[in-house]
């Protein structure tokens, strides 16, 4: 009984989905896959429109350079949440678990 609820408990760490993730907070494929796909075509404007990103294979050249600033998932979401500068705000374009997807994904593969 005991080894049943240890194996449960293993496989609903590990999550489902789409948006499910790496129990250790790295990204799984599927969270690479989903946020490279949301960076690239999920927003209007994309976020591939203006940044540069190695791992989105995105070279756009009014926003900044995300393999160079590094952002933290925290920064990368509060600037999608709210917008920054001429960024526009996506809050009511996106849900909070994608913009939580993207901002992980952003901040997983700038500067790799």
């Amino acid at each position: 009984m005991m080894r049943a609820r240890v194996g449960l408990a293993l496989v609903l760490a590990a999550g489902f989905g789409p948006w499910a993730h790496a129990a250790d907070g790295a990204l799984g494929a599927a969270d690479l896959s989903a946020g490279k796909a949301l960076f690239t075509q999920g927003a209007t404007p994309a976020c591939a429109v203006c940044h540069t990103l190695k791992h989105a294979g995105s070279t756009g050249e009014i926003g900044p350079v995300l393999d160079e600033i590094k952002p933290t998932a925290e920064r990368v979401a509060t600037a999608l949440r709210n917008g920054v500068g001429l960024m526009p705000a996506y809050k009511g374009q996106l849900s909070d678990a994608q913009i939580q997807l993207l901002a992980r994904y952003v901040a997983g593969t700038a500067g790799r």
